[in-house]
């Protein structure tokens, strides 16, 4: 990397810029994966995703805020104890700041409902608080999260968010485009 030139970068560039063409049939693929996993709930863990995008869509929420919801639990495709770094991670060049910050605190957020049958705070929440993105938080896990589990709840199959899903994941929007290597051509023909 340190012998690498403006053209060697250029060239990554539009490489990553082909392969984010990739990323949102992968995000698919991911959350396909999750029928899989029912984890002792009453319903596996792709239809809980479609519950709470279902829910959040029909609550009136934008797109980003609908496929995070749809997204909030993809971390559980690597790590459950984890998962909510990780679809963080996976949604920050995505989504904006207080999606990304719902997602990262949701379990905390979800606690209310259950921590203190495991001998954790039920209110893990309130150090969040003073966030500009706590009631959007609230409304995610109360509204929509926590009461995703319904069997006889009709969800909006994946397909209905399809479209969605590869709009948002077409361009990491929210990211410094410098650090991910993505220009646009006119960028590119701006370089000195």
């Amino acid at each position: 990397m340190d012998r690498a030139t403006l053209d060697d970068w250029m060239h990554v560039g539009r490489e990553l810029r082909k392969e984010q063409a990739g990323v949102g049939p992968a995000i698919l693929a991911m959350l396909s994966s999750l029928e899989s996993r029912v984890s002792g709930f009453a319903v596996n863990q792709l239809n809980h995703a479609l519950q709470t995008a279902t829910r959040a869509e029909r609550a009136g929420a934008d797109d980003e805020v609908v496929i995070s919801a749809l997204c909030h639990d993809i971390g559980k495709v690597i790590s459950v104890p984890n998962h909510p770094a990780i679809g963080a991670e996976i949604l920050r060049p995505y989504v904006r700041e207080e999606c990304y910050w719902v997602l990262r605190t949701h379990q905390d957020f979800q606690g209310r409902h259950y921590y203190g049958l495991l001998g954790r705070n039920p209110d893990e929440r309130d150090k969040y608080r003073d966030e500009p993105w706590y009631d959007l938080a609230v409304q995610f896990t109360d509204e929509w999260d926590q009461t995703s589990f319904d069997p006889e709840y009709e969800v909006y199959p994946l397909d209905h968010f399809r479209d969605r899903v590869l709009d948002v994941f077409a361009e990491p929007r929210h990211f410094p485009r410098v650090l991910v290597g993505l220009v646009t051509d006119e960028e590119e023909e701006a370089q000195p």
